[in-house]
């Protein structure tokens, strides 16, 4: 059978108005401002051991934003030795008002020290397992909130790549710098106003929520006293002691004549509750100086470990005792 050859000439296929555009380089940029790769470089990692002038940073901006560049985290990181990320796992239970604060201050301080901060969520994972997920995205810092990591998740995570590896807890751990938190002595400082108030028959109220023992449970290990009947109560944190006040005043107990309550954490809502209630200030450390130290900590990762208590406990009376 006779067959014909049509020959097609070859076209471009067409382009869809949706299809990716290419990443630009460091290349693109260069060549749009006029300037070397390393110029390029230079300009957008902020160094400033080499002099560029003025006209020449803004005209590599200019093109940097133009084209849509943002440098490569992990070629930074390659070329440095060790990423900027600083790994904050999500604590185990929901952060309240004073904990938020403390973290955001953190995070702006490392901001400044030209490391990013990252939050992993928990996931359900606990200990050293937990540690072998954050060593997978090889962060230069790791800041472990609560108990559970061992001496073997801190030596993951420095054979991962991590410099400084922080835990907040009551208890030092092996390798790693300690930020030390005494909630016993939240609950000793609040037991102690109440009996010098003359109430000698002190209840505490706790929390049962999972994971949150983690700090109750300190608290009232630290309030007990004697176990009577009660004419005074320390409750775990102002918002439970807020609660608690309204429940009392529903049965017709006066706050604090028949019974005086304190709670925790100086909360602004405490000041506006009526009567006005008393409470155990925390004085947490300011973020720059916590941001510091892990900056030291990367730059010296053969340092000794160090080991700070956390915060200062203070009992602010007001009129609930």
């Amino acid at each position: 059978m006779p067959y014909v050859m049509v020959q097609i000439p070859n076209t471009p296929a067409p382009t869809s108005p949706s299809a990716p555009r290419s990443v630009p380089t460091s290349a693109d940029v260069a060549r749009l401002a006029g300037v070397s790769r390393a110029t390029v470089s230079y300009v957008l990692n902020d160094t400033g051991a080499v002099r560029i002038s003025e006209p020449t940073r803004r005209r590599v901006h200019r093109a940097a934003e133009e084209l849509g560049y943002v440098p490569h985290a992990a070629a930074r990181s390659l070329r440095a030795g060790h990423s900027r990320m600083v790994l904050m796992p999500a604590p185990p239970v929901p952060a309240g008002p004073l904990h938020s604060q403390f973290v955001h201050d953190f995070q702006g301080a490392l901001s400044r020290l030209d490391y990013t901060v990252v939050q992993y969520g928990n996931c359900g994972l606990h200990g050293d397992e937990a540690a072998r997920a954050w060593a997978e995205l090889r962060p230069v810092a790791v800041l472990v909130p609560g108990p559970g990591l061992g001496p073997r998740g801190v030596a993951v995570l420095k054979r991962s790549g991590a410099r400084a590896v922080v835990t907040f807890g009551t208890e030092p751990v092996d390798g790693a710098h300690a930020l030390l938190t005494d909630h016993a002595g939240v609950g000793r400082g609040a037991a102690r106003h109440l009996y010098a108030r003359g109430r000698r028959r002190i209840g505490v109220v706790v929390p049962e929520e999972p994971g949150l023992e983690t700090f109750s449970a300190p608290r009232l290990d630290g309030a007990r006293w004697r176990d009577l009947g009660l004419d005074g109560v320390f409750a775990y944190n102002d918002e439970y002691a807020m609660l608690l006040m309204s429940a009392l005043q529903d049965e017709g107990v006066r706050v604090p004549e028949d019974a005086a309550v304190i709670g925790a954490d100086d909360l602004m809502l405490a000041r506006l509750l009526r009567p006005r209630l008393s409470t155990v200030r925390i004085t947490l450390p300011s973020g720059r100086g916590l941001a510091e130290l892990v900056d030291r900590a990367v730059r010296n990762p053969g340092a000794t470990p160090e080991s700070h208590e956390l915060f200062d406990a203070t009992v602010v009376q007001r009129d609930s005792t």
